[in-house]
C-alpha cells in the first residue's frame, strides 16, 4: 500500500505548479518535480541523491534533524524559507514539511509555494491526502467517492462534481454525484456509452477529456439535453479515469451554471481528481476480486464452503428459534472425471457452469446452492422437511441426467444425492454435512441415478473413525508416525529456500493413511496438539543435525493447526523446542490456515503476534480457496503466500487459474509477501511463475516429500 501512496503523490505532484521534494529521514531528495526545478533552476534528475539543504538556505544537516525529529508520524510543521537558486539568487516561500508513515513506509513530503497561493495549494495537498487516507482505511468505494465530490465543491463552489464508472458491458453507473438531483443518476443508470453520449459517454468512448462550453447546443448532448438544462447546467467538462493498462473506468466530471471553459485551477483540481480516483476505483476492483475468491466459487460464481458453513450457522439459529426443520443436500455428479479425461478441463467446466446453473434456478428464494469440491455441491434448505428434501432431490437427478450440449458435444449425466435432516439427525451443521456426505455414498453404492437419507446404519463409518482414532493415538505413543520433506526452490536462481515438514503414516494393519484422512480426525480428537508438537519438535532436531552436518537449510516450515492456536502455552513451547536445538527462530516457518485468521479469536490472535515479535515467520497456506482478504493479510503478521496448488494443476489449460494465479502473486508483492506456489509439476507451470515473478515453488517436479535419508539424498545430488 505504501507504494501506491508514495506512486499517488508523485503523480499527483506533476499535476499542478508547486514545487515538492520527496526526501528520506535524513534529508536526501529521493523526488523532485519539474516545479521544484522550476524554482531552483536546477535539473529535476540532478536534484536526486542531494541534501535538501542545498536548495533551502536556512538548514543544514543537524538543523534537518531537529525539524524531522519534532515532526510526529502524519503530522506537518509550516514554515518559511528561502530557496537557494543555482544562478545564486535566492526567493521566499512557505514549506510545507509533512512526516508520512503508512504500513511501514516513511519519508518526508516538502511543499514549496508562494505565500499567494497557500490556501490553494493546502487545499489541493489535504484533498489528496484525505481521499489516500481513505482508501488505505477501507471505506467503500461510493462514500470516498462521495467526500471527494464533496472537497472539491468545497474549494470550489461554482462546480458540481460527478464520479461514472463503467462495468464490463461498457454500461454507466453514477457512483457519486452529492450535488446534483437523485434524477440525474436514475436517468443515466445503465446507459451505454457512445460516440454522441452527453460528456461522460463520449469520453469513455474515445479514452479523452470532452469539454462542452455550451450544453444547451451542443450535439453530444442531444439525448440528454432536456435532463440537465432544467438542473440549470450550462457547461461541462469530463475526464476519463485511465486504469494503469490504459483503459477507460469511467470519468470524473463537473457542471457549471453558466456558459464557459474550465479555469486553469479546474484543470489542476480535476487531473489530480482523475489520478485519486483511479487509484481508489483500482483498489475497490482488487478488494472485489478478492471478496469473490473468498467467498465464491470461481467457476460456477456458486458460494464456496466457507460462505456455506456462515450461511448454515445463521439458518441453524433460525431453526432452532422457530421451531422449524432444515435440510442439508450432498450432490455428487457422477462420471465428470471421464468428461474431464475425455473432452478436457475447458468441456468439463462448462458442463459444470451449466449444471450450477440450472441447479441454482431449481431452489426457493432464501435456499443456498454452493459449490464445495470439483464436481460436488451442497445445498442448504432452511425451513424444509423430508417430503420436500426429497421433491427436490428427485429434480436435481433430473436435471443431472438431462442431456447437455457443450461445444458440439452432447453430455449425458447422472447424480447422487445425499440427505441430512434437521433436528432429525443432527442438530450440529458439520454433522449435518458428514451424514448428507455418507447417505451420498450410499447412494452410488446403491446404483448410482439416486439420493439416500441419512440413516443409522451409516454410524459404521463414524465407527470407522473412531477406529482410526485409536489406531492414531497408539502410532503417537508408540512413535509409529514419521516426518516427510518437501524443498521450497527460489525461482530466481532455483536454489534451496526452505524445507516444508510434512507428517506421514503407515499402519501396520492399514497400511499408509493418507494425511487427508488422518490429520481430521486428529483435529476432532483433539490429537492435533500432541501430533503437532512432536512434528514441530522432529523437524527442528532435523533442521539442526543437517545444519550441525553443514547442510546449509535456510529454513524449515511445519504446520500449524487452528486448535494448536488456541493453546495460549504454544508460543512457550515453541520457544522452548528452538532453544533445546539451538536454532534461531528466523529459521522457522509456521503454516496456518485460512481458518486460524477467519476465527481470528483472542488466543489465537495473540499467539500469532507473540510468535511473530520473537522473528518465527508466518505462512498462509492455501491462499486463494477460503476467506481470503486483504482486511486478514493487513491484520496478521503474515510474510509468505502460499498458492494453492488447485490454480496451479491447471495453469496450461485454464484462463481463469492463470488469471487468479497473477492475482494472487501481484497481491503478494504488493503485501511484500514472499509467494510460494505449490503443486508444481510441469516445466510449463514453472515458466508461467517466473514469469509473473512468483517467489518460490514447490512440487513433484522438483522432489516428492521424502524420509530424510532420501532428502539428504537428494541434496547430495544437486550439489553434485
Amino acid at each position: 500500500m505504501a507504494d501506491k501512496m508514495q506512486e499517488a503523490f508523485h503523480l499527483t505532484a506533476e499535476q499542478y505548479a508547486l514545487g515538492i521534494f520527496w526526501l528520506d529521514s535524513n534529508g536526501i531528495i529521493t523526488h523532485a518535480n519539474e516545479a521544484a526545478g522550476c524554482l531552483t533552476g536546477a535539473d529535476v534528475d540532478a536534484m536526486t541523491g542531494k541534501p535538501v539543504w542545498d536548495y533551502i538556505a536556512e538548514w543544514n544537516p543537524s538543523a534537518w534533524q531537529e525539524l524531522a525529529a519534532c515532526i510526529a508520524p502524519e503530522k506537518a510543521k509550516q514554515l518559511r524559507v528561502t530557496i537557494r537558486m543555482t544562478d545564486h539568487g535566492s526567493a521566499a516561500a512557505e514549506a510545507h514539511v509533512r512526516h508520512l508513515k503508512m504500513q511501514g513506509f516513511t519519508s518526508f513530503a516538502v511543499f514549496l509555494h508562494g505565500i499567494a497561493t497557500r490556501a490553494r495549494t493546502e487545499d489541493l495537498f489535504r484533498l489528496q491526502h484525505n481521499l489516500l487516507e481513505a482508501v488505505a482505511r477501507g471505506e467503500s468505494l461510493e462514500k470516498l467517492l462521495t467526500q471527494l465530490c464533496n472537497d472539491v465543491e468545497a474549494m470550489a463552489p461554482e462546480l458540481h462534481c460527478s464520479v461514472m464508472l463503467v462495468d464490463e458491458q461498457d454500461r454507466a453507473h453514477v457512483v457519486a454525484a452529492p450535488s446534483l438531483p437523485k434524477a440525474y443518476a436514475e436517468a443515466l443508470e445503465g446507459a451505454q456509452i457512445g460516440p454522441v453520449e452527453g460528456s461522460c459517454g463520449t469520453a469513455v468512448y474515445y479514452n479523452q477529456p470532452v469539454q462542452v462550453s455550451d450544453i444547451a447546443h451542443d450535439p453530444l448532448w442531444e439525448n440528454y439535453r432536456d435532463l440537465v438544462l432544467p438542473m440549470g447546467l450550462a457547461a461541462s467538462w469530463s475526464s476519463p479515469i485511465i486504469a494503469r493498462d490504459g483503459t477507460a473506468l469511467g470519468t470524473f466530471a463537473v457542471y457549471y451554471h453558466e456558459r464557459r471553459v474550465p479555469s486553469e485551477f479546474h484543470r489542476q483540481l480535476v487531473e489530480v481528481c482523475t489520478h485519486l480516483t483511479a487509484i481508489a476505483v483500482e483498489r475497490s476492483h482488487a478488494d472485489e476480486r478478492l471478496h469473490n475468491l473468498a467467498f465464491y466459487d470461481p467457476l460456477t460464481k456458486l458460494p464456496n464452503r466457507k460462505l456455506l458453513a456462515d450461511r448454515a450457522e445463521i439458518a441453524l439459529a433460525n431453526a432452532v428459534h422457530d421451531s422449524s426443520p432444515l435440510a442439508v443436500l450432498f450432490v455428487d455428479l457422477d462420471r465428470f472425471k471421464t468428461i474431464n479425461d475425455t473432452l478436457g478441463h475447458e468441456v468439463g467446466d462448462k458442463f459444470l457452469k451449466a449444471i450450477a446453473e440450472q441447479f441454482s434456478h431449481a431452489v426457493r428464494h432464501g435456499d443456498t446452492v454452493s459449490r464445495v469440491g470439483g464436481d460436488e455441491f451442497v445445498l442448504l434448505l432452511p425451513h424444509c422437511d423430508g417430503h420436500q428434501a426429497a421433491t427436490l432431490a428427485q429434480r436435481l437427478l433430473e436435471i443431472a441426467a438431462t442431456p447437455v450440449t457443450v461445444d458440439g458435444h452432447r453430455l449425458d449425466g447422472t447424480a447422487c444425492v445425499g440427505i441430512s435432516l434437521y433436528p432429525g439427525d443432527a442438530q450440529n451443521y458439520d454433522v449435518l454435512l458428514r451424514y448428507a456426505d455418507m447417505a451420498m455414498y450410499q447412494a452410488k453404492a446403491g446404483g448410482r441415478n439416486t439420493y439416500r437419507f441419512f440413516s443409522r446404519e451409516l454410524n459404521a463409518s463414524i465407527q470407522e473413525a473412531v477406529a482410526l482414532e485409536r489406531a492414531l493415538r497408539h502410532a503417537l505413543e508408540e512413535r509409529r508416525l514419521s516426518v516427510y520433506y518437501q524443498p521450497k526452490l527460489s525461482l530466481n536462481d532455483e536454489a534451496v529456500a526452505g524445507v516444508e515438514a510434512l507428517v506421514r503414516w503407515h499402519d501396520p494393519h492399514m497400511g499408509t493413511v493418507s494425511p487427508a484422512r488422518f490429520i481430521p480426525i486428529a483435529e476432532e480428537s483433539g490429537l492435533i496438539n500432541e501430533l503437532g508438537l512432536w512434528v514441530l519438535e522432529e523437524a527442528c532436531r532435523r533442521l539442526a543435525e543437517w545444519r550441525n552436518g553443514g547442510l546449509q537449510i535456510p529454513s524449515m516450515q511445519v504446520n500449524v493447526s487452528p486448535k494448536q492456536l488456541g493453546r495460549k502455552d504454544l508460543p512457550a513451547l515453541i520457544a522452548d523446542i528452538l532453544r533445546r536445538y539451538a536454532l534461531p527462530p528466523s529459521s522457522l516457518i509456521l503454516e496456518i490456515t485460512e481458518s486460524s485468521m477467519i476465527d481470528d479469536n483472542e488466543r489465537s490472535t495473540a499467539a500469532l503476534s507473540a510468535l511473530s515479535a520473537v522473528g518465527i515467520k508466518l505462512a498462509v497456506d492455501d491462499f486463494g480457496t477460503g476467506y481470503s482478504s486483504l482486511s486478514y493479510l493487513k491484520r496478521f503478521p503474515v510474510q509468505e503466500l502460499k498458492l494453492d496448488q488447485s490454480f496451479v494443476r491447471h495453469l496450461d489449460d485454464n484462463k481463469s487459474d492463470r488469471e487468479l494465479a497473477s492475482a494472487v502473486i501481484n497481491i503478494g508483492r504488493a503485501l511484500h509477501l514472499t509467494v510460494v506456489a505449490e503443486g508444481v509439476e510441469h516445466q510449463s507451470q514453472l515458466d508461467f511463475l517466473r514469469a509473473q515473478q512468483c517467489d518460490l515453488a514447490q512440487g513433484f517436479y522438483y522432489s516428492r516429500p521424502l524420509p530424510s535419508h532420501e532428502f539428504e539424498n537428494w541434496l547430495a545430488a544437486r550439489a553434485s
